[in-house]
């Protein structure tokens, strides 16, 4: 503790002395004067109390849980504290802070004239500094100086040495004892106090240097606790001098055994303890989660932009981080434990951490919107990375969700969903058929590449003995034939095609694909082949869209928030619409059980492109779609049952242009796959509905073609002449 200067010592025998002369003049009026005229004055001045004073809104950290409502993921702080009540404080934590701090606590009104004058003699006499500061007076100070609704200057008015504010303090705490009980007072004392080494409060400081609940505190370590609140830092055995904390131990224990709260013998055997600590560094933020759960810190900055976008914990974006940071909520994610450990450990099987590749893999809830989980082989953090990796190993940025400048990557084929959805809700059912030709000539304008046929854009099949010839949308989906879908994308009108990827929350959020999106996406021809970036967790969704028959979720973080009092907030609720026919999304679930290996209702699947899905999942009903972006720079996959959609993207988040290959494709898939195996386990096995015959059709009549009118001229006709205009 610093020494005090020949001028505070000048100055605390002044205000001391001020303060003796007013308590020895009111202590010479009669006693029954003296009560009333206290009474009434306490009474009168409750109401004009500060309302900080009246309901206290002290700052509190935040914690935020698994789904599982235990799992601690982390805490936001600005204040390291929560509030407990009385009850989970152990009665000699109770015992020792009036001990040492108020010992006539129980017998004062908020005021000890007897202390005061104590105080005065000990600065006189002893060179001390000590104000005579109740219990009460203490917690005025406390709450005055770290109110939030106070200004800078107000709240370091609450701690100046001069007279004007020490009889206010008086005042106040008087009020204070005149309308609430001693224990309240002491309860709320003991949540504000300061204990040193960023601790304040009693729950704060048993687990900072205790790692345990204050109900569970011993006798020995109490004392050391309330022999802290007189110089926090001077005598933290964290952060200061241990030695001076044990020294005041021993002051606090003989308090007790003098006011006959402990035994002479217990205060003897408490004071023979050695000095145990086992503190505890309380996780501040996403950047703290633990690393035994690493990626769970991609998940907490999901939450944390989601919060600061919700209008109900504050008019702007600083009082919604102000809220998270200081309101005291408890948060209970939808973050599942097994399912994120389970994503974790695919993202990495595929990928380490010092790869510039990445995997960034997201789980969604179908019918909710819940994110179950969320992971990339990345450590999240603020760690500095090796000369030339820019965000590897270690990185804030939001690779799984996108935002702050992350559009997220090409996802292929996976976009042929929105073009089927489109086509079976314009009436067209899945048996409607063509003659996939190896390249297809567009009426869209191409470069001079390989795209090109005679200057318009004509896209290729990957594998033509395969994927070429007749095919409907069962198996144009399971075998992933891009002419099929591109036609099918012109019948339909690809603005069409946009429009329902958008309505099922893809997201542009890179500024060509937006400004395709709003002005030219009628003459999108390539959407359907999954130009446009995205994130694995918008796909997830989307798919899980089209899981819960047509339901759309907006993506929910959340499943309940609770306030400090026990009151929950309406924010844990999912926000969900119908965007889509029932009938038209089990169609396309039919469809998408071709890719992987399972068959349709109508048995129309013949081969698909994730057929060792259905191997990992021993059969369960699984639906899902593959995609390969031009070149194999990225590579894709979606599965969803019933009860969870997964999507996983490999790509170089940092350089487009370097092509993870075609090669990864079968362990993304495999990655993918195994995190719904996990997200199912132990649950029923749910069968998927089969669709009407309205939108079945029938599968046995003949090709469709597309009438010259529809396009200008006929596709094949178009593929003929170019092949023999080129030799």
């Amino acid at each position: 503790m610093a020494t005090p200067t020949p001028l505070s010592r000048l100055f605390t025998v002044l205000l001391t002395g001020v303060l003796a002369g007013l308590v020895l003049a009111v202590a010479a009026l009669p006693g029954n004067l003296l009560l009333g005229f206290a009474a009434r004055a306490a009474l009168g001045n409750y109401a004009a109390l500060p309302e900080a004073l009246r309901t206290p809104a002290t700052p509190q950290r935040s914690y935020l849980y698994a789904s599982d409502g235990t799992t601690l993921i982390t805490t936001f702080y600005d204040v390291n504290r929560t509030d407990v009540p009385l009850t989970e404080i152990a009665p000699v934590m109770r015992q020792a802070i009036v001990a040492a701090e108020d010992r006539r606590f129980y017998d004062h009104g908020g005021v000890d004239l007897r202390g005061m004058l104590r105080a005065l003699v000990s600065n006189v006499t002893e060179g001390t500094e000590q104000g005579g500061s109740t219990l009460t007076m203490q917690y005025v100070r406390n709450v005055l100086k770290t109110d939030p609704g106070r200004t800078a200057e107000e709240r370091a008015a609450a701690t100046e040495q001069t007279v004007v504010r020490k009889l206010q303090e008086i005042r106040y705490a008087n009020a204070l004892e005149q309308r609430l009980g001693k224990d309240e007072i002491l309860n709320r004392y003991l949540n504000i106090a300061y204990f040193g080494s960023g601790a304040y409060g009693i729950a704060a400081a048993s687990q900072r240097y205790f790692s345990k609940a204050p109900a569970e505190l011993t006798l020995a370590e109490a004392a050391l606790l309330a022999g802290l609140v007189q110089a926090p830092e001077a005598y933290s055995p964290i952060d200061g001098d241990a030695d001076a904390a044990l020294t005041r131990r021993g002051y606090v224990l003989d308090a007790m055994a003098e006011t006959g709260a402990i035994t002479a013998e217990q205060a003897a055997r408490a004071r023979a303890e050695e000095l145990t600590l086992d503190p505890s560094e309380q996780a501040n933020g996403c950047a703290a989660t633990a690393s035994a759960r690493d990626g769970w810190g991609f998940f907490c900055d999901y939450l944390r932009r989601w919060w600061i976008a919700q209008p109900q914990f504050g008019d702007t974006v600083a009082e919604r981080e102000q809220a998270l940071r200081r309101g005291g909520y408890t948060v209970v994610t939808t973050l599942d434990p097994k399912i994120q450990a389970a994503a974790q450990q695919q993202a990495t099987s595929v990928y380490g951490y010092d790869n510039p590749r990445a995997l960034p893999i997201a789980a969604v809830q179908p019918g909710t919107g819940r994110v179950l989980a969320m992971a990339v082989n990345r450590h999240y953090g603020l760690d500095a990375n090796p000369d030339g990796q820019a965000n590897y190993p270690n990185t804030v940025n939001p690779l799984i969700s996108g935002g702050g400048g992350v559009a997220g990557y090409q996802a292929g084929s996976t976009f042929k969903l929105f073009t089927m959805l489109a086509a079976l809700e314009s009436g067209r059912p899945l048996s409607t058929g063509f003659d996939a030709p190896s390249r297809l000539p567009t009426r869209y304008p191409a470069g001079d590449d390989d795209s090109s046929c005679a200057g318009r854009w004509c896209p290729a099949n990957a594998n033509p003995q395969w994927m070429d010839g007749y095919r409907m949308m069962w198996d144009g989906f399971g075998r992933s034939v891009n002419t099929y879908f591109v036609w099918l994308a012109e019948q339909v009108g690809q603005d069409k095609v946009v429009e329902m990827a958008q309505r099922l929350g893809i997201t542009f959020r890179a500024e060509s694909d937006a400004d395709f999106a709003e002005h030219d996406a009628a003459d999108w021809g390539a959407f359907t082949l999954g130009v446009a970036a995205t994130t694995p967790l918008d796909l997830a969704n989307a798919y899980a869209t089209v899981a819960a028959e047509g339901t759309y979720c907006t993506p929910l973080p959340v499943i309940s928030v609770t306030a400090p009092d026990g009151g929950r907030l309406p924010v844990g609720d999912p926000s969900c619409q119908r965007v889509l026919d029932a009938d038209v999304a089990r169609a396309a679930t039919d469809a998408a059980r071709c890719p992987v290996g399972q068959q349709s209702a109508f048995g129309q699947c013949n081969g698909g492109t994730a057929t060792a899905v259905n191997r990992i999942l021993d059969g369960r009903p699984v639906a899902g779609k593959t995609g390969s972006s031009d070149g194999a720079a990225t590579e894709s996959f979606v599965g969803y049952t019933p009860q969870v959609a997964v999507a996983g993207i490999a790509a170089n988040p940092d350089d487009p242009t370097d092509l993870v290959g075609s090669a990864v494709q079968a362990r993304v898939i495999d990655a993918v796959a195994r995190i719904i195996d996990t997200a199912v386990d132990g649950q029923p096995e749910q069968a998927f509905t089969p669709p009407s015959r309205a939108l079945v059709g029938d599968p046995r009549r003949p090709v469709e073609r597309t009438p010259a009118t529809d396009r200008g001229t006929d596709p094949l006709s178009d593929l003929r002449r170019w092949l023999r205009d080129r030799g």
